[in-house]
């Protein structure tokens, strides 16, 4: 008589672009696979959904940029089509435009950052600003994205940095901050310099079109997870929402068993956590044996961002030069952006009036504000922008406030991240906060790391095939040759000066 095979069975914790990722790797090998979101829909903040009335709204925007290609991997293989084409974006202070950016990969390619550098449109900034970035090319051959550099650098702030190799405090005004403010979202004396050095090299300095970005024509929620929630259902994973994690089970081996939810327990060979910093700091709130290490323990001094996310619709159409906007200038620390959704969503497109996404970061002045006193700020916002805003009447809106809704990379903060490989053996994490060498951010860092904790799984149980994770592009040979002859020249002076680098 033959025995059916025991399956191994893996619990994923949150269910975003993570927890997505490691769910459908897994089931698609054999596996066992539970996934629990705390929400009431798998894709927690990223995904969308409809108000009462019927209409889309998100949690904030998201871009999936040129160097996204795993995520643009996986939307091919699920047969999907949900993005715009390459858009252009422009920059706007209170003074008015700022910088047009092009389309990148249209243009004849340079070295890396020539192109970014030349092609540009920058309309106030003078070029002698512009040049004074030039010493701060060292940083960028020396941040390597190990794990020496991490730490060499997570000690100092951005502004530090910035300082530090005499950028211009215009350009550092006018061009740097505000990256900062849309990028780590928050300003530059409270970003590390080690992770503003990464997201500036993956987003725009790393090669030519790297700052090329396309749009979900709908909410990711609509258009990318719901097919794809189909798709790992098919393939026998089971997707369980209101399911808040209270605590992990571990036996004398020190190993996990199972997982708490409340009076619920789902048994397991393998744990993976694809949740926030906020929603994994609840977690070990919870759980006693998660407290009982203390690299869960050192997550509870990490920070977290807030995030403002409004949607207005107006009486009439307005003219709007570009797609998708970043402002700054208008509030000291925070930075915020504004989107064109008649040009970028398929529901808008022929709509009789404008509908505007403006999403503000580091917002923490706003979230105390009623709705009614909010509507009024963006729109005046909007008009300083674009002054055919002042004739155009909000009709309908939606205000959603996400407390600690964002990574905060604080100078520091690096010491406390977690590895995807934790101090217990079958216990994985994931997510946009969590250390990996892949050089990926954002989304695309969220889903490769729950590529790499699914792939650790099957190492682990040696069942199934592993995922294939496409690498970054490569440096370019001159980086390339830079890097070479800086870690050459680090290593010989350190042989004969002490190391004047705090640990």
């Amino acid at each position: 008589m033959s025995t059916e095979i025991q399956k191994p069975k893996v619990v994923v914790v949150g269910a975003g672009w993570a927890g997505l990722g490691a769910t459908y790797q897994l089931a698609s090998q054999g596996y066992d696979v539970t996934l629990l979101e705390a929400g009431n829909y798998p894709g927690g903040l990223v995904a969308g959904w409809k108000t009462a009335g019927g209409k889309s709204v998100e949690a904030g925007i998201h871009g999936f940029w040129y160097p996204y290609k795993n995520i643009f991997s996986l939307v091919k293989q699920l047969g999907l089509n949900p993005f715009t084409n390459w858009t252009r974006s422009s920059q706007y202070s209170p003074a008015g435009l700022e910088v047009e950016s092009p389309i990148f990969q249209d243009l004849p390619r340079l070295p890396a950052p020539l192109g970014t550098f030349l092609y540009t449109q920058f309309q106030r900034l003078p070029l002698v600003d512009r040049l004074s970035a030039l010493p701060l090319l060292y940083s960028v051959i020396d941040f390597d994205n190990s794990d020496e550099a991490w730490r060499r650098y997570d000690w100092v702030t951005a502004r530090e940095l910035f300082k530090d190799f005499q950028v211009s405090a215009r350009l550092y005004r006018d061009s740097f901050e505000p990256m900062l403010l849309v990028g780590l979202f928050a300003p530059g004396e409270q970003c590390s310099a080690a992770a503003t050095l990464g997201m500036l090299y993956y987003f725009i300095l790393a090669h030519q079109p790297d700052f090329d970005v396309v749009w979900c024509r709908g909410t990711v929620g609509e258009m990318i997870f719901r097919p794809w929630v189909k798709r790992i259902e098919e393939a026998g994973a089971r997707l369980l929402a209101n399911k808040r994690v209270t605590d992990v089970i571990i036996d004398s081996n020190g190993k996990a068993t199972g997982v708490v939810c409340g009076e619920e327990i789902f048994d397991a060979d393998a744990v993976i956590f694809a949740v926030g910093v906020s929603g994994m700091q609840k977690i070990v709130s919870n759980s006693p044996s998660l407290q009982s290490r203390k690299e869960f323990r050192d997550i509870m001094n990490l920070g977290a961002i807030d995030v403002l996310a409004t949607r207005l619709w107006f009486d009439r159409k307005v003219s709007i030069p570009r797609p998708s906007n970043a402002c700054f200038g208008f509030d000291t620390t925070t930075g915020w952006t504004f989107f064109d959704l008649n040009a970028l969503h398929d529901e808008y497109r022929d709509a009789p009036g404008t509908v505007i996404e403006a999403d503000f970061y580091h917002a923490n002045q706003f979230l105390p504000l009623s709705d009614d006193e909010i509507i009024p700020i963006v729109h005046n916002y909007l008009t300083t922008c674009v002054p055919a805003f002042r004739d155009a009447k909000v009709v309908d809106s939606s205000v959603i406030r996400l407390p600690r809704a964002v990574t905060h990379f604080a100078p520091g903060s690096y010491q406390y991240f977690l590895p995807t490989v934790t101090s217990f053996d079958n216990v994985l994490m994931s997510g946009d906060w969590v250390i990996t060498r892949h050089g990926s951010w954002s989304q695309e860092k969220a889903y490769v790391t729950g590529l790499e904790a699914a792939n650790l799984v099957i190492d682990r149980c040696g069942v199934g095939r592993k995922a294939n994770i496409i690498p970054v592009e490569a440096d370019e040979p001159h980086i390339q040759a830079g890097r070479s002859l800086n870690q050459t020249f680090r290593e010989f002076t350190n042989s004969l000066l002490p190391n004047f680098w705090l640990p």
